[in-house]
């Protein structure tokens, strides 16, 4: 079993090369900044279709010139199958975050959808195995539960999708399972729950809930939550993610060729969250007087999700760092910086 911390000295003095695509992402952009901070050279794939350049901006002032002259951004397409033959050569570790997120996104486009995380994985997993990578470590999620009711989540036993979302990152886990069986390329899937933190982008249709309710609250605009509020997700903070994604590639090969929970182990209803991220803004001085308002449940969501994460502990070595409350906090710090705030 692994240690994080030791695995981060061992990576600062044996340097390796990484690719991570969706760098330029939320989760892509966190995993570039531990990186270069442990020295790695780091090779980044993006194609600002969801992620953006200011968050680029902010890794290169949050590191070193020295680390940042380690770094080698592509603006690419994983579509495109030369873009991802290029982005691989004499890659060691292959962190694929790029996919397009959002289970609304996919019922309204599902063809889109699917070309990006079927096709554009399927051109970064072979590419990877023509390059003979020593790890290939992807975003899986937890939507591939989909219909299966019972808690904790457990990774041998999923339900139906229920999402064209849901299909995608599926399909991402058989071509794995098969690539595997075929060829010998085994890889490790990260199955995500609701991963919030800094740089979580909160404009859009398709906005994350926490980012959305906090830039809401910050600028006097209404929150919606969708159904009685009582529905329930397990947030996971981002370092907890990076710390997963560093674990998973660098493990041996008896502990890849599966999939991994990427979670805290607890859950938080919507009315919760809304307290919780209204008195931890109100603790900084913003001034916070509204209410939610109540919509329809949204089409393709589940009503409970938490995970059980004791295998992720057992074989990775896997200790989140943040729960819930420390996680919002170090969130919250972020925004208040980044969004406009009206305090009191």
């Amino acid at each position: 079993m692994f240690c994080y911390k030791k695995s981060q000295t061992e990576l600062m003095k044996n340097p390796k090369k990484w690719l991570v695509t969706g760098v330029a992402g939320f989760i892509g952009s966190n995993i570039l900044e531990r990186l270069l901070k442990l020295n790695q050279v780091v090779v980044g794939l993006d194609n600002f279709s969801t992620g953006y350049k200011k968050n680029l901006d902010e890794v290169r002032n949050s590191v070193s010139e020295e680390q940042w002259d380690r770094f080698k951004f592509i603006e690419g397409d994983i579509r495109d199958y030369e873009t991802c033959l290029l982005s691989v050569k004499g890659i060691d570790y292959v962190l694929h975050q790029a996919a397009l997120g959002s289970v609304p996104r996919s019922i309204a486009d599902p063809i889109t959808t699917n070309s990006v995380n079927i096709s554009g994985f399927l051109n970064i997993l072979n590419a990877s195995r023509e390059e003979d990578v020593s790890s290939f470590t992807y975003a899986a999620s937890s939507s591939t539960y989909g219909d299966h009711t019972a808690l904790p989540k457990t990774e041998d036993v999923i339900g139906n999708p229920l999402s064209p979302y849901a299909v995608t990152k599926y399909v991402n886990e058989l071509y794995s399972t098969v690539f595997s069986r075929n060829y010998g390329f085994k890889t490790i899937g990260l199955r995500y729950f609701n991963v919030f933190g800094r740089r979580q982008d909160p404009a859009g249709a398709y906005a994350a809930v926490i980012p959305k309710w906090m830039s809401s609250l910050i600028n006097r605009q209404e929150v919606f939550i969708n159904g009685d509020g009582e529905t329930s997700r397990d947030f996971c903070y981002v370092e907890n993610a990076v710390q997963m994604n560093i674990l998973a590639a660098i493990a041996t090969d008896e502990m890849k060729d599966t999939v991994y929970n990427v979670a805290h182990g607890e859950r938080t209803s919507l009315n919760e969250l809304f307290d919780n991220i209204k008195d931890t803004l109100m603790a900084h001085g913003v001034y916070i007087d509204q209410l939610p308002e109540y919509k329809e449940y949204r089409v393709g969501d589940i009503r409970h999700s938490q995970a059980d994460i004791d295998k992720a502990k057992t074989k990775l070595g896997y200790l989140p760092e943040y729960d819930f409350n420390s996680g919002l906090s170090e969130a919250t710090k972020w925004y208040l910086q980044h969004l406009k705030v009206i305090k009191v």
